[in-house]
């Protein structure tokens, strides 16, 4: 599997510029990189798992430290596990007004980038689980490999090159960079919908009647 070095050797033979000064900025476009992959990604291999403790009489849980997504929260009550159901925090407001009032969780909002809105206000602590998408741990000398490395290398290294384009003030190739980078995001977009679909599952309307949903349209 590639790794940062290997990337780093990558993007200086591609560009035929061995210069100390574009050697120094590679780890800019590497970042930059990886951080246009995590906006653009909707894929299993961006997701973690932190466990958490809700706490009684506190309506507001901190999520973990650089979720961008949240796919769920669930909790653990009486030896079974309970799903949170996402709502607005306008919703969360109007359902359950009186925070100081307690009782058993059934949903949450985002109520900004780091924290998340509970109604009703947990009457107990619990134990918990955030499920969320956030960037991997970011390339470098000491961190060699991550999931883009070794999962999405040929995106990284097109979406590295069109920042040493930009860097070199190359805009034609800049282009071709960017047109790649396009087609590979396509494919790994695909890999990712085929991941939430068994091979044996049909599309099927979820209301359960009659299949309004044409096979392989999306």
């Amino acid at each position: 599997m590639a790794s940062y070095t290997y990337l780093v050797n990558d993007i200086i033979q591609a560009c035929e510029n061995d210069s100390t000064e574009f050697a120094a900025y590679v780890p800019n476009m590497v970042y930059r990189a990886e951080e246009r992959m995590t906006t653009d990604l909707d894929d299993y291999g961006l997701v973690s798992y932190t466990s958490v403790a809700i706490s009684a009489s506190n309506n507001q849980l901190t999520l973990p430290s650089g979720t961008r997504v949240v796919k769920n929260i669930n909790f653990i009550s009486n030896s079974s596990k309970i799903n949170l159901l996402l709502r607005t925090d306008e919703y969360i407001n109007d359902y359950w007004p009186v925070a100081a009032s307690t009782s058993e969780p059934k949903y949450y909002a985002r109520r900004n980038n780091t924290t998340v809105l509970l109604a009703p206000t947990p009457v107990s602590t619990y134990d918990a689980t955030v499920v969320y998408v956030a960037r991997p741990a970011t390339l470098s000398s000491v961190s060699e490999n991550n999931y883009f490395s070794d999962f999405c290398y040929g995106m990284l290294f097109n979406a590295c090159m069109v920042e040493a384009m930009m860097y070199q003030k190359d805009y034609a190739a800049l282009q071709l960079f960017e047109a790649r980078y396009n087609a590979l995001l396509e494919l790994q977009r695909n890999q990712a919908r085929r991941t939430r679909r068994d091979d044996m599952e049909a599309p099927s309307s979820p209301a359960g009647a009659d299949d309004n949903i044409i096979n392989k349209a999306n």
